[in-house]
C-alpha cells in the first residue's frame, strides 16, 4: 500500500477523510445556503449576456 501502511489503516483514513469532507460541505450548505439564490443568479447572468435589441452590426 502507499506510504507503507496496511489496507486496514488506509481504508480507515480514506473513510475518515471522506466523512470529514461530506460533513464540511453539508455544514457550508446549511450555514451559507449557497444554492438558495441560484435561479436568480442564473437569470441575471443570462440577461447580461443577451445582445442589445438595437444591434445593427448583424444586419450589415
Amino acid at each position: 500500500m502507499p506510504a507503507g501502511v496496511s489496507w486496514g489503516q488506509y481504508m480507515k483514513f480514506l473513510g475518515s477523510a471522506m466523512l470529514a469532507m461530506m460533513a464540511g460541505s453539508q455544514a457550508v450548505h446549511l450555514y451559507y445556503k449557497p444554492l438558495e439564490d441560484l435561479p436568480v443568479y442564473i437569470e441575471r447572468e443570462r440577461h447580461q449576456l443577451e445582445p442589445p435589441s438595437g444591434d445593427t452590426k448583424a444586419n450589415s
